[in-house]
């Protein structure tokens, strides 16, 4: 799967990039006909809710397949959206039978 991450408002460190890089490998484990995904991680003035905001655009034959979520680190909120899109997933695999 071909993945590309995006920071805005910050320079995500090589650590995070790992991260995600490691999680999003597993997530193409369920998501075996995906073209590629767009991941935008980016800081929010809301620090009450958490001010980490991570989106991935998951690109599938004929559609996109978009998650977001809001917390208080990065990993938190990619582990939120990265099981969202598993259940997206499920409901576009369903879609095909």
């Amino acid at each position: 799967m071909n993945v590309r991450i995006q920071s805005l408002k910050f320079d995500a460190d090589k650590k995070l990039v790992e991260f995600v890089e490691a999680k999003m490998e597993k997530l193409d484990r369920f998501a075996e006909h995906s073209v590629g995904a767009d991941i935008v991680l980016k800081l929010d003035k809301d620090h009450e809710k958490g001010n980490k905001i991570a989106t991935i655009t998951l690109h599938m034959p004929g559609e996109d397949l978009v998650a977001s979520h809001q917390s208080k680190t990065f990993e938190e909120s990619v582990d939120e959206v990265i099981d969202a899109l598993k259940h997206q997933l499920e409901k576009f695999k369903g879609k095909d039978k």
